[in-house]
This record gives C-alpha cells, sequence and structure tokens, in this order.
C-alpha cells in the first residue's frame, strides 16, 4: 500500500487557526518525518510547541536545556499534499503503470495529483 504524505513532501495545514489568530492553518512546509502507526506527520516550521529541558552537561562540559521551540507532529487528515504545477493543497490519487526492471515487468502505483493530473 503506497502512501499518499512521504518524507520531503510539500504539504499545506487545511485546518486549525487561521494565522491572524496565531494559528498554523495555511501554511506550507516539507515533511521532515511520518509516523506512520499514529498516522502524523511532522512538518517543518509548524505545530511549534515550547519543550523544556533539564539542564545538563555535554562531554565538553557545555551546559545544555532550558526553553526550546521544536515542532510537535500533526495529524494527517490536516495537512494537504501541494500540487507541484499551481502550488495548491490537492488530494492525492494513484495511477497504475507497468514497469520494466531489469527484464522483469511489474506493476507500479505512482501518486497523481487530483486536481490537476500530474505526477507527484
Amino acid at each position: 500500500m503506497g502512501a499518499k504524505i512521504k518524507k520531503g513532501d510539500l504539504v499545506q495545514v487545511i485546518s486549525g487557526a487561521r494565522q491572524d489568530r496565531g494559528g498554523d492553518r495555511g501554511k506550507q512546509g516539507k515533511v521532515l518525518r511520518v509516523f506512520p502507526e499514529s498516522n502524523r506527520v511532522l512538518v517543518e516550521g509548524i505545530n511549534r510547541v515550547t519543550k523544556h529541558v533539564k539542564a545538563g552537561q555535554t562531554q565538553r562540559g557545555t551546559n545544555t536545556g532550558g526553553i526550546e521551540v521544536v515542532e510537535a507532529p500533526i495529524h494527517v487528515s490536516n495537512v494537504a499534499l501541494v500540487d507541484p504545477s499551481s502550488k495548491k493543497p490537492t488530494r492525492v490519487g494513484f495511477r497504475v503503470e507497468k514497469a520494466d526492471r531489469n527484464g522483469v515487468e511489474r506493476e507500479v502505483r505512482v501518486r497523481v495529483a487530483k486536481a490537476s493530473g500530474k505526477d507527484i
């Protein structure tokens, strides 16, 4: 089963609070990591939360800890893949093609943008 959203994809947040109210709706970012077991994705610059890190020391003696701002995972249903041609969010479909690889013919699923019909 092919995934609709993969690492490295450009996605847009389609739900939540508007940007003028301090939310992330409408923002676009690159997928850094996918968590298929919990249906969540980590998106660059989206859903940033403050994390309190306990103070400690590294091997060289530099102090660590304090308050960091990091990205938190967001549910995959709250993001949509960005169409490469129109730069707008689109749904994802699949097209099955026959591919010849090392003399072996097999079926390959190709991701397709529903809005434009272009390959992703």
